[in-house]
């Protein structure tokens, strides 16, 4: 008896063993084991000094000319920056500008000058900066509901915390972001003629017909006893609501310019422009600052000269780097060797 319960225990555990056990991988000369070991037919290679150098020369040769085509389209954007929150304030209030833009008693108009020194082309761009102003700190960019803006008040969410709802009604659009609109306003004269700034199809299209709803309108926005930023007309649906719609796509760092509107005429170099500035917008109670840009543009977009200082600056590293490693090379030359003994070229190296 305790030999067949040895004989049948041995041969239930063999069983249980050969049932168990993995299959064996495949032979070393397998395409499996050969991809895992990274011995398949493969191009690798032999990077000699000649090769080196061709490529860093390849490098430099394309990157320098296309650095400077980018500066050069950089400098042909004429630009005009004005911060203008520092002189919008009246003298008595310099010291305590809370004050000032808390009370809504005081005029906020505001009248500066500025000098054209270039010739400014049709379209000329017309932006707001912001400067010390984190939209994208993570409560602030999480407080918006993105149903709600495109299909009505039944989405209000409470991921529009603190901005939800106002007197128990919902509020219409919701939302730190919303709440925080941008609302000073910008007006141009030259002498005694006014400029025309174009302030339609300033946001993007696809903003205005897929997340921003034809039929939500604005509800009980602006109505509390805290007042954020600007208001909307209660009678447009949000799609037409250009200003909120640029607003809500919020920016990735603290400085940021958002576009406001299009002057469609020629500024004259030298001419004299008389802005007039509505400074609403309370940024004295967090260090902020505001200019107004008015800027033309290039094939390659603004004024940005980063691009083209990359471009110069990796290429003259290259150019550098070419003829370092020439003069070694040319200096110490490092013999070559026999390419028959390299590993992938050795018959009996995948076996």
């Amino acid at each position: 008896m305790m030999e067949e319960a040895s004989t049948s225990a041995s041969g239930g555990g063999g069983a249980a063993a050969n049932g168990g056990q993995r299959g064996f991988p495949p032979a070393r000369s397998g395409v499996f084991y050969r991809f895992t070991q990274q011995n398949l037919p493969a191009w690798k290679p032999a990077m000699t000094p000649g090769c080196v150098i061709t490529i860093f020369l390849m490098i430099g040769v394309t990157f320098v000319p296309v650095g400077l085509v980018c500066l050069h389209a950089s400098n042909h954007v004429a630009e005009i920056a004005h911060r203008y929150d520092i002189d919008c304030v009246p003298n008595a209030y310099k010291r305590n500008r809370q004050v000032y833009i808390k009370d809504s008693s005081i005029s906020k108009n505001c009248t500066q000058e500025v000098k054209v020194k270039y010739l400014m082309r049709a379209p000329i761009y017309v932006y707001y900066e912001l400067d010390n102003f984190y939209q994208n700190h993570r409560r602030y960019v999480k407080s918006r509901s993105d149903k709600q803006l495109r299909y009505g008040q039944k989405y209000t969410h409470s991921s529009c915390d603190p901005i939800e709802r106002n007197d128990g009604l919902p509020i219409v659009p919701c939302g730190l972001i919303a709440w925080s609109l941008f609302n000073d306003t910008y007006g141009f004269t030259r002498g005694s003629t006014e400029i025309k700034v174009n302030r339609k199809n300033i946001s993007w299209k696809s903003d205005r017909e897929h997340k921003f709803g034809k039929d939500v309108y604005p509800f009980n926005f602006q109505n509390g006893s805290l007042i954020g930023g600007g208001k909307l007309d209660p009678a447009l649906p949000l799609s037409q609501q250009e200003d909120l719609i640029v607003w809500m796509r919020t920016a990735a760092l603290p400085q940021f310019r958002k576009l406001y509107g299009i002057i469609e005429e020629d500024l004259q170099a030298d001419e004299i422009i008389t802005m007039h500035i509505a400074n609403n917008y309370n940024t004295y109670s967090f260090g902020g600052k505001k200019s107004l840009i008015l800027t033309t543009s290039t094939w390659l977009g603004g004024k940005n000269d980063f691009l083209g200082y990359a471009y110069l600056i990796t290429g003259s590293l290259s150019l550098f780097l070419t003829i370092l490693f020439a003069l070694i090379h040319v200096k110490n030359p490092r013999p070559h060797g026999d390419a028959n003994y390299l590993s992938w070229n050795r018959p009996n190296s995948n076996s």
